[in-house]
């Protein structure tokens, strides 16, 4: 499927700002699942490309002198293979590296508690048949609600409201995967929304969780499905915090007020 995408993050300042600084995980990978057939970021500060550490592709911007907004806009066309979820674990990343628990992914009693009968599961079904059913159990004990968490709302917070948004359900299914001793990632990127389908899903996260001698399984708990050729991957990460697409600091400008458009469509052949 060839997908187009358009991603506008646009900060305004109530007072000029005197230095920013963006780090921006908005270029998708180059996987087995997706090629880029065109890609722009643009942004009035100075650019500078460089992978981190997970093999995401990124950029630094740096804007200097008086300024009182800080747009940033991306435009492309990817092209996606539907693999049925699965990603070869071959990557470059050794799963082990993905059983780190993080402040928002850490295993605290009440995860351990929605996790205990995957253990059995995990043992008697094994792994796709178990982590499915987590996915599924997990999606009906939160619902997917905006304004109830932030960004930095850890997993047993968002399972104790009960509510909660694309990163929350993926920080739980991760949290939940760390206790049963499955390495799992947190990925960021885009996906195509069809029908009635609400428009904040556009830019999206969902789990990747390592099933042995298959790979990298993709498991979006807040669809309740796995990845399909309407994604598209722009980071991995143990978390949001490493793989979010904006993350800036700056020096001045008062009161931030900041607004987001992303459109994700599918390009005529």
């Amino acid at each position: 499927m060839r997908l187009t995408i358009e991603h506008e993050t646009h900060y305004r300042f109530d007072e000029p700002a005197n230095h920013s600084i963006q780090y921006l995980r908005l270029t998708p990978r180059f996987d087995a699942c997706q090629s880029t057939v065109s890609w722009t970021v643009t942004t009035p500060g100075k650019l500078t490309p460089w992978t981190d550490g997970f093999g995401n592709h990124a950029h630094v911007s740096v804007q200097e002198g008086p300024h009182d907004e800080v747009p940033v806009v991306v435009r492309g066309v990817v092209e996606t293979i539907d693999t049925s979820g699965v990603l070869a674990e071959d990557d470059g990343l050794p799963p082990p590296m993905f059983l780190r628990q993080t402040e928002t992914t850490r295993v605290e009693p009440g995860i351990a508690a929605f996790a205990a009968p995957f253990h059995e599961r995990l043992a008697d079904e094994g792994g796709i048949a178990a982590l499915h059913g987590l996915m599924a159990a997990l999606n009906e004990a939160v619902a997917y609600r905006p304004g109830h968490t932030d960004v930095s709302t850890r997993a047993a917070d968002a399972l104790a409201r009960g509510a909660g948004v694309c990163q929350d359900h993926t920080h739980l299914f991760i949290a939940c995967c760390l206790d049963l001793g499955v390495p799992a990632r947190y990925v960021s990127g885009y996906v195509l929304v069809r029908g009635d389908g609400e428009q904040h899903l556009a830019s999206h996260a969902w789990a990747e969780a390592h099933v042995e001698g298959l790979g990298w399984i993709s498991f979006d708990v807040s669809n309740g499905q796995s990845a399909t050729d309407a994604y598209v991957r722009l980071a991995v990460a143990h978390d949001y915090a490493g793989a979010c697409p904006v993350r800036g600091v700056r020096k001045g400008g008062g009161t931030e007020a900041l607004t987001v458009r992303v459109q994700v469509g599918q390009a005529q052949a």
